[in-house]
């Protein structure tokens, strides 16, 4: 797990939204709207706001990994496994996964590969809680990338559209290129508006 610097990435977009025409992963395209004026989105940048289709912004996160031991807000991977993330709506306690380490990310989709007993032996039990106690947030999400899949992959597209991962599944490679993010941050809002980064991590 490398912590992400935002201030080594590329250049600002000026966008009066987040539409900046990156597209984001695909198991949250339902669960998230655009950000009205963000500051410094990278052209390269997805960024959104957390929102199920009722309306719902509050989230309880649980999560599988443990609490980075410098930086104690950030949820990072453990010895055994990488982490995997659920946001809960607060009100009718549906789950909406955020992120999947042994999934998620160009490391592990083409470099890393993980087990079964480390795939669904991480059981996302712990509730996160901030240092100020705080349980419930507003989430943004933002994931980078800055690979040429079309580039890079060019000779090993077959003629379904698709590339081989490295556990030997096969995924069209649009869906590759918008869940093969090189990096992942989530952002949390108390109640009070007072924010917190959760999530930190270079996948590539």
């Amino acid at each position: 797990m490398r912590i992400f610097n935002i201030l080594k990435k590329g250049k600002k977009n000026s966008n009066p939204t987040t539409d900046n025409g990156v597209l984001g992963p695909t198991f949250l395209e339902e669960i998230v709207e655009h950000i009205s004026n963000p500051t410094k989105l990278h052209s390269h940048e997805w960024r959104r706001r957390l929102k199920t289709k009722t309306g719902q912004t509050f989230f309880e996160i649980k999560y599988y990994g443990q609490l980075h031991s410098d930086y104690k807000n950030l949820i990072v991977e453990t010895d055994f496994a990488p982490s995997k993330i659920i946001a809960v709506d607060t009100n009718d306690k549906s789950e909406y996964l955020l992120f999947d380490g042994c999934n998620h990310g160009y490391n592990a989709m083409f470099c890393d590969k993980y087990s079964d007993e480390q795939i669904n032996n991480r059981i996302p039990d712990k509730i996160y809680v901030d240092e100020k106690g705080n349980s419930k947030f507003e989430l943004i999400i933002s994931t980078y990338s800055g690979i040429d899949y079309e580039d890079e992959f060019r000779d090993e597209v077959d003629s379904n559209g698709e590339i081989e991962l490295i556990n030997e599944k096969k995924v069209d490679l649009e869906k590759v290129k918008r869940n093969g993010f090189d990096t992942l941050q989530i952002w949390g809002f108390d109640k009070d508006g007072t924010k917190i980064e959760i999530v930190s991590e270079e996948l590539a």
